[in-house]
């Protein structure tokens, strides 16, 4: 079963954008690169089946409000602390 989020293809195709940015760097099949943090960047991988879970989809608005589809890092950033992003990705446990 699935469903159709709206959306949801413009974000895969800025991801896949932005990844193709990062192929140099060595991305376990399966996962993709984000950076989070409020003044210092920090670039975490996290796997690609977080892009159906409606909390991240939440942070991937609010990072497609603040930065469009240009992401200053290269790949996609998010805005907000480290600390908030620890705490919804502990919550998403795969």
């Amino acid at each position: 079963m699935s469903f159709r989020l709206p959306g949801i293809g413009n974000t895969k195709r800025s991801l896949t954008r932005s990844l193709s940015a990062s192929k140099t760097l060595d991305m376990p099949k399966g996962y993709f690169a984000v950076y989070v943090g409020e003044s210092q960047k920090k670039r975490f991988v996290i796997p690609i089946s977080y892009l159906n879970e409606p909390m991240f989809q939440d942070l991937l608005s609010q990072a497609e409000e603040e930065f469009g589809y240009d992401h200053p890092m290269g790949g996609i950033t998010i805005p907000c602390s480290e600390r908030t992003f620890l705490d919804l990705t502990c919550r998403l446990t795969v």
